[in-house]
Parts: structure tokens; sequence; C-alpha cells
């Protein structure tokens, strides 16, 4: 199997995932009182949901055809990956997710989490799920 390489550090678009950078007012860091980091999506959030993965498992390759789908690491570690054809792995690109990592994920793009350790992941939404039809379309499972 071939090694996927990630882009360059000074790229943050994979592809059609982006890696989102806070904002942190430093002075809350300064001050002993911890830290504030601040994400500020460029569309509305209508729904965040707390996801839990295991490691060495996935839901699989899938795709929302309604939504820009944010997620934000808030324990553990794992990769996202993505792929142009979802029958394809040689054309997978990937994400290294750790806590503190916020992604976008535009409609349509093919993508599946692997957890190497175990992981909350809260996932935000800009169209409900239960609203969507269908919320999303697995191509394998």
């Amino acid at each position: 199997m071939a090694q996927v390489k990630p882009k360059k550090d000074s790229d943050r678009s994979y592809g059609k995932v982006e890696i989102l950078r806070p904002t942190c007012n430093l002075d809350t860091v300064r001050d002993g009182r911890g830290g504030i980091f601040t994400w500020v999506p460029p569309e509305p959030i209508v729904e965040f949901n707390m996801l839990y993965f295991r490691p060495g498992k996935t839901r699989g390759f899938h795709y929302h055809p309604h939504f820009i789908e944010y997620l934000l690491v808030a324990d553990g570690s794992g990769v996202l990956v993505t792929r142009e054809d979802p029958e394809n792995s040689e054309c997978e690109e990937f994400i290294h997710l750790s806590k503190g990592v916020c992604t976008r994920t535009e409609t349509n793009v093919y993508h599946t989490v692997y957890a190497i350790t175990d992981m909350t992941l809260i996932a935000m939404l800009t169209h409900r799920w239960d609203h969507s039809d269908p919320p999303i379309i697995r191509v394998d499972n």
C-alpha cells in the first residue's frame, strides 16, 4: 500500500476539507486562567452532535448531500480521510486529528474518520440532520 503524504503545513486546505485556525485572547493564557480559543465559521451552525469513536473502528466512507460538516476534536487522535473517488484508495488524502483541531468538510465529499485512540468529536452541521433527506449517503461500511 502506498504511503499517503500530507500537504505542506502552510496549506490549510486539503481538497474540499479545510483546517480552521482559532483566534485566542492571549490575556486568558497569560493570566493563568487557561485559554479561550474561538472558531468563527463562515456559515451558520444549526445543530451540533457529540460523537464517540473506538480505536481501529470507522463508520465507513460516506458523504452529506445537504450540509457542510465541521468536526472539532475534543479528545483523542485519529485521521480524517477523504477520497475523490470512493472506490479508489490511490486518491486518498488525510488530515491528522488531535485535541483542538477543527475541520470543515464541504457537501458531497467522501470522508471517514479512523480513530487511533478513543476519540470524542463535536460535529457541527449547517443543516439539521433530521431535516435532511437523506442526511448521509454511505459508500461502504
